[in-house]
Order: structure tokens, then sequence, then C-alpha cells
């Protein structure tokens, strides 16, 4: 199998004739400089496929699908809310809890949420790019910016894991095959009304995972490699 993995976001299907869009053809032929009957492969949420370089053409490819290499999985559904962060701390985030395991993305304004606005581009595209790299057949989504209230509103019957340095539970029971959600405060922690808020849900599970007090994205990668482990073990 090719060490080239790409995310075609259409349809997969033996004996498809298709095109790249021109950066995945400007990455195929100018960076990795595949050639004309070289192989490369292709995913999406049907499974992973070998495809073959037809012709590169005024620097699009084309290319043939050959054979199945792998079929979707049904994997766990783990999902992030997190407030926004600056910038190289969010790319980071975003990054490593893509390669970890995050099929959901939830954003959210909290009180003390400093940045304000997510360039859903960039985002999606650091998503794709770690997916790609991490083997991933599913691309995790990205929902649209929500304030807080919305959220806990739209999620009350959600299995909710809560990073709080102030309970004393360290101890996880994941049997449950419903979806499970990470939620992480902001920089400057929840509002103390936000913690009421927290406290009321049906389902939340307050988790201590460090005495010490972790940046949002370090609590963030912590806590969904915590929860992954636990998921395998």
């Amino acid at each position: 199998m090719s060490n080239i993995r790409l995310f075609f976001k259409e349809s997969l299907s033996l004996n498809l004739n298709s095109i790249l869009d021109k950066s995945q053809s400007h990455y195929l032929s100018k960076v990795m400089r595949i050639k004309t009957s070289e192989s490369f492969s292709l995913f999406n949420q049907s499974g992973e496929w070998e495809a073959k370089v037809l012709d590169i053409n005024k620097g699009i490819v084309e290319f043939t699908v050959t054979k199945k290499l792998r079929s979707a999985e049904n994997e766990k559904e783990i999902w992030l809310a997190f407030a926004p962060i600056k910038l190289n701390y969010l790319n980071l985030m975003i990054q490593k809890a893509t390669e970890i395991g995050i099929t959901r993305f939830i954003p959210i304004l909290t009180e003390r949420t400093v940045v304000r606005k997510l360039n859903e581009k960039r985002i999606n595209k650091i998503i794709i790019e770690a997916s790609e790299q991490s083997n991933r057949l599913k691309v995790p989504s990205l929902d649209k910016l929500t304030k807080f209230d919305t959220f806990l509103k739209s999620n009350r019957n959600t299995n909710i894991i809560f990073g709080d340095l102030n309970t004393n539970n360290k101890k996880l029971d994941l049997k449950n095959k419903e979806p499970l959600c990470i939620l992480i405060g902001p920089e400057g922690d929840f509002s103390v009304r936000e913690r009421e808020n927290i406290s009321k849900l049906k389902k939340i599970i307050p988790l201590k995972i460090n005495d010490n007090i972790l940046r949002s994205e370090t609590a963030a990668i912590s806590m969904i490699s915590i929860i992954s482990f636990n998921l395998l073990s």
C-alpha cells in the first residue's frame, strides 16, 4: 500500500475514473513527484482505495481506482467541546485530537473565551491533513461556533466527561456505547455560573487528570489520550 494518502470527499468505487483538485494534484505531482502509472491511496467514510495515475495534464492528476484496501470501520464517537484558544495552540490541539481519535469538534463560546472567531477553512484543512497522516478513514466534523448555554441545552442527555481540577474523581467507566463528549474550559476556566450549570447535567462525569493546572490544549490532548486508552483496554 502506498504511503501517500489523500482524502477524497466524493464517492469512491472500483474502476472509478476521476481527477484530483488543483491542490492535491500539485501535492502529488510537484511535492511527491508521482509519475503516470504509479499508485497512491484515496479514502473517505466508505473505506480506503488504491488508485493509479492515468495522466497528469496541465497540473491536474487523472486517476483510476484499481482496488479496495480497507472497508469503513465503526469508530467510537468521541466529541471534543472546547473554547477557541490562540492560533498556534489551537492548531496543535486540533491536529493531535484528530490523530488520537476525536470524531466531532464542537467549538463553544463561554463567558471567558478570549478568541471569539474561528477560521473554519483552516481548521478543516488541519483536520483533513491529520486524518491523512494518521491512517484514519473517518474525517472528524467541525460544528459551527455556538454559545455555551446552547451547547448545554442541546446535550442534556449526552455523556459528558468534564476535565475538572476541583473534583477528586480519577476513575472512568466507559462501557456505555453512546457518544462521549469531552468538555474543556477556556484559558480562564469556566465562570461560577457556568460550573453550576454543568453540574446540573444528567450524565456529567467530572474527571481529574492531573494535580497541576494544565493549558487548554494540554488538557484536551491528555483527556483524549486517557479516554482512548480506556476504550482500548
